[in-house]
């Protein structure tokens, strides 16, 4: 079986690649790790949606994937789940794709540039229905998570974007991968560590080595079972 792991850093993956042993490039951002009974391919595919979505949708059309994993870190908007809780985000959506109406904000559905179940969307959102059926996935919790080009570190944007989308994390990549695995029909999973609080801009408190351990023995667990 061949695997496809997404990572938008080689930091947020390094943990991983390390333990899968001595890697062979494959081109450019991809590199290739024969491990045990599976092959499989790490794309680093650089930070944002953008690079996100053109470097998975080559990987995607060029090869045929059994599953793509996309392993990293974010930020969490609910104490539930603190720095260095690891997550299964089944439900993204690109948060900032519309306009501002004043004070208020119309996303691409309200618009009418997408119908709100216009392929690959479910009621405006990403929904992953059936992700891999592996047990120690099955085992995170499922949160609903949020894309963004431009992090959130004001209290007011912070307020309006929890009150409009009720998230529970953001990255800057996640709803990328998905929208172009389910264009492809490949089973995916996005899986996060939760380095740091949705809050102004604190570094002190940020915890990314904690979140950076905690998602290589997610991800491991995971392709262990797979």
């Amino acid at each position: 079986m061949r695997i496809l792991i997404v990572a938008a850093t080689a930091a947020e993956i390094a943990p991983v690649a390390a333990a899968l042993g001595e890697g062979a490039a494959r081109g450019t951002r991809l590199t290739s790790f024969p491990s045990g009974r599976h092959d499989i391919d790490v794309l680093t595919t650089g930070v944002g949606m953008v690079a996100t979505a053109a470097w998975c949708s080559r990987a995607l059309a060029t090869t045929d994937y059994a599953i793509a994993l996309n392993f990293g870190v974010c930020g969490s908007f609910v104490a539930e789940y603190p720095p260095g809780a690891v997550v299964h985000v089944t439900t993204d959506r690109f948060s900032e794709i519309g306009a501002e109406d004043g004070e208020g904000f119309l996303t691409a559905q309200e618009l009418g540039l997408v119908g709100d179940d216009e392929f690959p969307f479910q009621a405006g959102l990403l929904v992953n229905e059936e992700p891999p059926p592996i047990a120690a996935l099955d085992r995170l919790p499922a949160v609903a998570g949020i894309t963004v080009n431009t992090v959130h570190g004001d209290a007011a944007s912070i307020a309006r974007i929890v009150e409009r989308c009720r998230p529970d994390v953001e990255s800057m990549e996640g709803a990328a991968f998905m929208y172009a695995c389910r264009v492809q029909g490949v089973p995916h999973a996005q899986v996060r560590a939760v380095s740091n609080r949705v809050e102004r801009r604190n570094r002190e408190s940020w915890r990314m080595i904690e979140a950076i351990r905690g998602l290589a023995a997610a991800a491991l667990g995971i392709l262990d079972q797979a």
